[in-house]
């Protein structure tokens, strides 16, 4: 809220004020309970979630609208997203659409001075998802961009680990995401073979695995880079039709950060038996290892430490500090989800920041564009602060 003046700040703790006797009022765009990320995260972690009520649902069509409404106890359903911008009975909106939709569902929600959460990719590109931070800084909304592996438990331990001196000065770190990636799909999943879409491993498991990353060892100042499409097509299993497909499937990233440490990266969707998460950490004093079975996003993340002289690592606890969540939040994909929507809560009724926002998804746009332009060019370069 640093940008507002005297009496919007005091427009918006008031607003604050009023709903903190009551749970926040949610609605969410893209709620079809039979496909996409919305009934695996959003609505199970918000029908959890002791600061909101899932009050609306919005789908393309009014059977899927009520049916997603019976599914998860929503009091309104539209099939029209602006009818339900546009009801006072809804705080806050989260969008959670396929990439491309992202931009104008979000500046319309913007505009009708909803607080907004977004999913990751914030925008198709880097200029959309500046406006959107433009935007919903001049128009004192809340914002949130669902990169919920930053309020994994586990990452967040770790970067405080980092930060107190565990392993010392940071001398080098790696993390790696190898995921089964299929060779073909449903017709309803192919559109994202296409780059220009904004929905491949690039902004996706890239992005979300190296924001993260960033977030516990630092950022980058500079990069090098190969970003390539090893699958140059896929299988549409319904239609039989083979596709080219333009979207990368393999990003290694090597570059020092800006506290001088080397780094490296290597996220990728390779066709059978993937290795996993693993984020490594090698300092003067020790040594972190954070691990999982997928990304850092979607599920448990394990925590491991060595300190100077012990040559095994060690299981770390996480501390309850760190989960926000009610213990009957579900586990594996709405459980991260939930971590941020107690942040989301938080803010809106105390008036502070809130984090990651539409501001960090920018930067992690301009990262992103600076990996691929680094891979382009074939030289190191500097990433832009």
């Amino acid at each position: 809220m640093a940008n507002m003046d005297q009496p919007q700040r005091k427009n918006v703790i008031m607003e604050a004020l009023t709903m903190a006797a009551d749970k926040i009022r949610m609605g969410v765009i893209g709620a079809n309970i039979h496909r996409g990320w919305a009934p695996r995260s959003h609505l199970p972690a918000i029908a959890a979630s002791p600061d909101f009520e899932l009050t609306a649902v919005c789908t393309t069509r009014p059977e899927s609208a009520e049916e997603s409404a019976k599914a998860f106890g929503a009091r309104l359903a539209f099939h029209d997203y602006r009818e339900m911008l546009a009801h006072p009975d809804i705080d806050a909106v989260a969008v959670v659409l396929r990439v491309p939709a992202h931009h104008q569902h979000t500046m319309d929600a913007i505009n009708a001075g909803k607080h907004i959460f977004t999913e990751w990719p914030l925008g198709r590109t880097l200029a959309e998802a500046q406006e959107m931070a433009e935007l919903a800084r001049a128009k004192n909304v809340w914002h949130l961009v669902g990169l919920q592996a930053r309020l994994n438990p586990a990452i967040m331990h770790m970067k405080a680990l980092v930060e107190s001196g565990y392993v010392g000065d940071v001398m080098s770190c790696h993390v790696s995401v190898i995921r089964d990636g299929v060779l073909q799909r449903m017709s309803d999943r192919t559109w994202q073979r296409d780059d220009d879409l904004g929905a491949t491993t690039l902004t996706i498991p890239f992005g979300h695995t190296v924001d993260a990353f960033c977030y516990v060892v630092g950022n980058f100042s500079h990069v090098a880079s190969v970003v390539s499409t090893q699958a140059k097509q896929w299988l549409e299993t319904d239609t039989q039709k083979m596709l080219d497909v333009t979207g990368p499937d393999n990003v290694l990233v090597s570059g020092r950060l800006a506290n001088g440490a080397v780094a490296s990266v290597h996220i990728a969707a390779n066709p059978w038996a993937g290795s996993g998460y693993r984020m490594e950490v090698y300092g003067r004093e020790g040594t972190l290892v954070a691990s999982g079975g997928n990304s850092p996003q979607l599920g448990d993340v394990r925590l491991q430490g060595a300190k100077a002289g012990d040559k095994t690592l060690h299981d770390i606890d996480i501390p309850a500090e760190y989960i926000y969540v009610p213990e009957d939040m579900p586990k594996g994909e709405p459980y991260n989800v939930g971590q941020m929507y107690a942040e989301f809560g938080r803010a809106i009724r105390s008036g502070g920041a809130c984090h990651p926002d539409f501001d960090d998804a920018v930067a992690l746009h301009r990262l992103i564009d600076t990996v691929r332009a680094a891979s382009d060019q074939g030289r190191e370069l500097a990433v832009p602060g």
